[in-house]
């Protein structure tokens, strides 16, 4: 008897494992459902998973029959269920075809891709409750302006050339829109956040989800509230306090992601404003008697305007970035990134990670994006000064200017 090849059984082990994970969400999802009107259940799943997972080590011809009569069989399934009263839904059979071929794909050599893409189908088809929600909460604009991000996407991406053009070869156009994707997805699920925070009214939460979109946004709306909502002035000032928290974690979070080189630094002269806007949110909120609102008025950050917004001037951000590189050093940079800074922090953020690694040291890139977060909270502190106009605007911007100071001591120790 010949020696079982392990990395072959173990391919169908993993054929059947997908089969049978795919076949454990659709098992409880149709637990409630009458014997013998199911497509297919957990053990069918794992049978077909196992069949595709044979239908790989088999011949061509063999693999193309075994393979069909499953399907047959899953379709033969899915006509039975159509005929019986009630919803009709192609999911189960659609996940019986899915998982016949990802068993194939795992004794196919990529075990690691099935076994991932098992993963993912099964959370997919878990999140049915959630994704129906969000397809309910979405407006006609929001969804053609998200068709039109797909395109953006997963269209003109690809197209983009991945080499460096331009004056000083400072723009590499698919890695500046591969990063104005990832920061525009981001701010559209701030943006998604704050609309369904909206149904609480809370100051606090709307707070919270619009800083991912935009902090100066909130900032200023919640500033014309003071003048006319005394009563909510503790819960007002808490909610501009939390939002440039949060803005300057998310400010962390893409140098995280795009300029890790820079994170330690940055960190060190951020963290400590973040620790004191978040003390001064639940310093305000334990004096707060009321925390009703309307919501805070934001931009949809998935509107191709704004994404080409973003792209023009990440572009002569990071030429000005260059050019003031090459001309006045270090200082130059730090000079122009804090002024795009003022206008767009993601856009100072975008320009340093397109700059090469060796052109600043790690600890002064941390003190050359912090001038942007800097000025930004200077910007903010300013609105709720000159917005506000009542008695609780000195409260409300106290936050703001100790964070500043926090920030200004840091970049200064940096500098040292």
């Amino acid at each position: 008897m010949a020696d079982v090849d392990p990395v072959t059984a173990s391919s169908l082990g993993y054929a059947l494992a997908i089969g049978l994970l795919i076949g454990l969400e659709r098992g409880w999802t149709s637990r409630h459902e009458q014997a013998g009107t199911r497509v297919a259940g957990f053990r069918t799943f794992g049978l077909l998973g196992l069949a595709g997972g044979i239908a790989g080590l088999l011949p061509l011809i063999a693999a193309v029959t075994l393979l069909s009569a499953a399907g047959l069989i899953v379709l033969i399934g899915y006509l039975r269920q159509s005929r019986a009263p009630g919803d009709l839904s192609a999911t189960s059979a659609v996940a019986g075809i899915l998982a016949l071929a990802l068993g194939m794909l795992a004794t196919s050599g990529r075990p690691a891709l099935a076994l991932g893409a098992a993963a993912a189908t099964t959370l997919l088809l878990s999140m049915r409750g959630e994704l129906h929600g969000i397809l309910r909460g979405l407006s006609a604009a929001e969804l053609r302006a998200a068709a039109r991000f797909g395109i953006l996407a997963l269209v003109l991406l690809p197209l983009m050339p991945d080499r460096a053009l331009g004056p000083y070869a400072a723009l590499n156009p698919h890695k500046l829109m591969l990063v104005i994707i990832f920061v525009t997805g981001l701010s559209f699920a701030g943006y998604i956040l704050a609309r369904r925070a909206r149904a609480s009214r809370s100051m606090v939460l709307m707070a919270a989800c619009g800083a991912l979109v935009s902090s100066t946004a909130v900032t200023w709306a919640y500033a014309r509230r003071l003048a006319t909502s005394p009563a909510a002035a503790p819960a007002l000032s808490a909610g501009i306090a939390l939002a440039s928290a949060i803005s300057i974690a998310r400010v962390c979070v893409l140098v995280a992601v795009l300029a890790p080189r820079a994170l330690w630094s940055l960190t060190f002269i951020l963290g400590p404003a973040i620790v004191l806007l978040a003390g001064m949110t639940w310093w305000r909120l334990r004096h707060a008697t009321e925390q009703q609102e309307q919501p805070v008025a934001l931009g949809n950050p998935l509107e191709l305007g704004a994404a080409l917004v973003l792209a023009v001037i990440v572009a002569i951000s990071a030429i000005a970035s260059h050019w003031a590189l090459g001309v006045f050093g270090d200082a130059g940079v730090a000079a122009v990134l804090a002024v795009i800074g003022l206008a767009d922090v993601d856009a100072a953020v975008i320009a340093f990670a397109a700059m090469p690694a060796e052109a600043i040291t790690p600890d002064l890139a941390g003190a050359v994006l912090a001038m942007p977060v800097l000025l930004n909270m200077v910007l903010k502190a300013g609105l709720v000064l000159g917005v506000s106009r009542s008695r609780t605007h000195l409260a409300a911007a106290a936050p703001l200017g100790a964070a500043t100071a926090t920030i200004g001591i840091g970049i200064g120790a940096a500098l040292l």
